[in-house]
């Protein structure tokens, strides 16, 4: 039974990571028609949240058991956990903004070990050699896979930081799927923690492109970051039935709850191991929808990748003997 629970986590997790995977190609596809990236993660916040809403009704109406309510603290750990779902979205659109894509999606994939060392540090544990081998086969398989030999680039340190910022929040996003509330329904986990995100989202609609537009003290405020004035104009609403619904229903509808589901099956550690296949579905999405070039390397880098995921998941022989993981002494 622990075996199938297993084998159930890793598929929703390998299914939402390749699900989010699609999203960069939208979100490009978005910036390309004008959009700004307020009202890009607006659109998905919103019509995420509608989604969720809907989907959460349809459940209380027909279940025929009752379902778990969240207690009061519950609530406002999701809603605080859920943050970092906003900040990764908004992070990594950010990043982009400044750099490459493709080095920005080596930044986010930094979230595998930061996942493995975060599991590490909490549960007083060394990883064993295979999760070690495994998150190193990945790394090697995302500078592969990136085509970052063959890329002339000047980084951006602004791009840079973000993008490790948007490494961690994806972290923290991966963390607390795994360890909170996890009794309760996921489309009602999924619910509270996308609205602490869109918190995070409006805000930052409010300073970086409606406040701006509307009072001179804000645009003063906003000139201390950045000289680029281009995003201070009225929110475009055209965003929410040109891309609105995939971006909602890619990035914030379908990959939280499969998270949700899958991550208190797989673990922090293995979870984030497994969804690095974000990274080659991204890769195959641009080919296909942006006409992307794809070279052999980066070919390579994925097949690294997918070897890695099915490495974290062949059976130990000495499985009883061995614990996953090796206690610290103290």
């Amino acid at each position: 039974m622990e075996k199938k629970n297993m084998l159930k986590g890793v598929l929703y997790v390998a299914l939402g990571a390749s699900i989010f995977g699609m999203l960069a190609t939208f979100v490009k596809l978005s910036y390309q028609d004008g959009y700004t990236t307020s009202e890009v993660t607006t659109a998905q916040f919103v019509l995420g949240l509608t989604g969720l809403l809907i989907l959460n009704l349809i459940q209380r109406k027909t279940s025929k058991q009752p379902l778990a309510q969240p207690t009061s603290r519950e609530i406002k750990m999701l809603m605080l956990a859920g943050t970092s779902l906003g900040c990764t979205s908004l992070f990594y659109y950010l990043c982009v903004q400044y750099i490459n894509v493709s080095i920005a999606i080596v930044l986010l994939m930094q979230s595998v070990w930061f996942s493995v060392v975060v599991e590490s540090v909490i549960s007083k544990k060394f990883p064993n050699a295979k999760k070690v081998v495994a998150t190193i086969i990945v790394l090697i398989g995302t500078f592969f896979a990136t085509n970052m030999i063959n890329l002339d680039v000047k980084l951006d340190l602004h791009g840079i930081f973000w993008g490790l910022m948007a490494a961690a929040s994806f972290s923290i996003t991966m963390f607390t799927s795994n360890k909170i509330a996890t009794h309760i329904p996921v489309l009602k986990k999924s619910l509270i923690m996308l609205s602490g995100g869109a918190v995070i989202i409006f805000i930052f609609l409010f300073f970086a492109q409606i406040g701006p537009l509307h009072f001179d003290v804000l645009k003063e405020f906003y000139l201390n970051f950045t000289d680029n004035t281009a995003h201070i104009k009225p929110f475009n609403f055209s965003i929410f039935y040109t891309y609105g619904f995939i971006l909602a229903l890619f990035g914030t509808i379908i990959p939280p709850t499969l998270f949700n589901l899958g991550f208190p099956k797989t673990g922090l550690g293995l979870g984030s191991i497994i969804s690095s296949i974000e990274l080659p579905v991204s890769v195959t999405m641009a080919f296909i929808l942006l006409g992307e070039q794809v070279i052999l390397i980066q070919w390579m880098g994925i097949i690294l990748i997918l070897f890695a995921i099915v490495l974290m998941n062949l059976p130990s022989k000495k499985k009883d003997l061995q614990p996953d993981y090796i206690r610290i002494e103290k």
